[in-house]
């Protein structure tokens, strides 16, 4: 079972050969998910010459281990938190820009007639047990202030105490897409590049754009890559979250098509179904946390689990897989010019959003680059500055930063190497230095630096995924040492 999603049964991946001779462009993408292909896409039917740069293999990063819904609506806080931070003009600003970016990804697909089973279908939140029935209240309200067209019946198997439904969302495959999509417009000006890594990004009249074999100079540079590669201002203003997902076999077709949000106290849980070879999947996402700070998080996929046999006759769970989002402190993603540069556009704070929000910030930066006016791009701006709106998250995420990384360069794990049991990972101080320890299946140890090459925080084992993750911004790594995700670019340091 692993770490796979649901989505990568269904898909052939593709196969671009790795960046390996210098040549020069007018764009250089660093990263191939769904913000870097569109915005490809856009460039080079705009007439740029174009070079993306994945790390791994297109779609195989975020992309592909996301829920394959698209609405209108927004994740995290809440329609209503705009409203309350801004103002209703910003709260149909938003809206109306990502129904736009729905449409294009429909577009899209008729165009190049693309199969990843896209389909339109409605977005239901609601609550069964009547604990948030305040969020779903001020969630409707907002709706219908932001022009969406609201119904009040929910089409869910469980009986709802209070919930609505947005219409004319959609659903598809997203990993079937962007594979689809980046097959379709790769040629001598739209050049796309897998196995690639980018090491290091230069800044200047003539952005040079490195990888471990080669390199691309560039005019602009755009970082989709969900957060971006290196130190930035932006990281600052960000919260890195894991999510997880289960999927199982449904017995019978008692759920329709949708994108319903089941209400469970403070956050939701997002459920859906998925025709595939297995028969009917129903999936859920949810039991969100901060990057790196929970200790059991095989739990999360228990409790998705307890929560789909509560709500769903299901078989047997045949997929599950954890991914991971940036929330921005006063709820809108950071779109355009990074702080301080006039050549690098970033993309990120999409919190749970990010299809509809990567497709978004593609359409918005193509626009910037090639001289239109983006009707949504003062919304976005990357370098705003709102410390009303962004006060309470700024303080809270940047206060639990300083936290982690004054506790644990205090403190160790263990103090012997047969201290680390199978499939563990723990801090110890060797010569006086903070060092990750792993032991694998064979019992062999796996010894790297426990510093995140970032900004210098201690990493925690993540038993759930075998991974290295840093509590501050997000960074992940192999038991090995190499980068899986997150800010850092550099891998940590190994240790003979």
């Amino acid at each position: 079972m692993g770490n796979l999603s649901v989505w990568h049964e269904e898909v052939e991946l593709t196969s671009f050969p790795a960046l390996s001779k210098e040549f020069h462009v007018d764009v250089a993408i660093v990263g191939g998910g769904i913000t870097g292909i569109t915005a490809a896409y856009l460039l080079s039917k705009a007439g740029k010459k174009v070079a993306v740069l994945e790390a791994r293999k297109v779609g195989e990063g975020s992309t592909g281990f996301s829920t394959g819904n698209l609405y209108a609506t927004i994740g995290g806080e809440g329609m209503h938190k705009i409203a309350q931070k801004f103002d209703d003009q910003k709260l149909r600003e938003v809206v109306e820009s990502r129904t736009a970016a729905v449409d294009l990804i429909e577009q899209i697909i008729k165009e190049h007639n693309i199969d990843c089973d896209f389909k339109r279908a409605p977005w239901s939140l609601f609550t069964v047990e009547g604990k948030s029935q305040k969020f779903v209240e001020q969630e409707r309200d907002a709706a219908i202030r932001a022009g969406l067209p609201v119904v009040s019946s929910v089409p869910y198997t469980a009986e709802v105490k209070d919930g609505f439904s947005v219409l004319n969302q959609a659903q598809f495959n997203p990993l079937k897409y962007v594979v689809g999509l980046a097959n379709r417009i790769q040629s001598d000006t739209c050049r796309i590049f897998e196995n690639s890594r980018v090491v290091k990004v230069e800044e200047g009249e003539i952005c040079n754009v490195e990888t471990e074999h080669s390199r691309v100079t560039a005019d602009h540079v755009i970082m989709a890559t969900h957060t971006p590669k290196g130190i930035y201002m932006v990281h600052t203003t960000l919260g890195p979250y894991r999510e997880y997902a289960v999927a199982a076999t449904l017995n019978g077709d008692e759920l329709s098509s949708g994108i319903y949000w089941d209400m469970q106290e403070t956050e939701h849980y997002s459920v859906r179904t998925f025709d595939s070879e297995e028969g009917k999947i129903v999936m859920v996402l949810g039991e969100m946390h901060k990057v790196g700070q929970k200790e059991e998080n095989l739990e999360c996929f228990h409790k998705l689990e307890a929560f789909l046999r509560k709500r769903f006759d299901v078989g047997e769970v045949v997929y599950r897989w954890s991914a991971q989002q940036y929330k921005p402190a006063d709820t809108i993603p950071y779109i355009g010019i990074s702080t301080g540069d006039r050549r690098t556009f970033i993309a990120t704070g999409f919190a749970a959003d990010g299809l509809t929000y990567g497709t978004l910030a593609a359409m918005i930066i193509s626009d910037e680059i090639t001289g239109w006016q983006n009707k949504w791009s003062h919304t976005y701006t990357a370098s705003r500055l709102t410390p009303i709106a962004s006060a309470p998250n700024f303080a809270k995420e940047n206060i639990n930063v300083a936290f982690e990384l004054v506790k644990d360069w205090l403190a160790n794990d263990v103090e012997k190497f047969s201290e680390v049991r199978t499939y563990e990972g723990k801090i110890m101080d060797i010569e006086g230095s903070k060092h990750a320890v792993h032991r694998d299946g064979e019992g062999k140890l796996h010894i790297v630096s426990a510093v995140c090459p970032h900004m210098g925080c201690i990493v925690h084992w993540n038993t759930a995924e075998q991974s290295w993750d840093c509590p501050c911004h997000g960074s992940r790594f192999s038991k090995e040492g190499e980068v899986l995700e997150g800010p850092a670019i550099n891998p940590l340091k190994k240790v003979e």
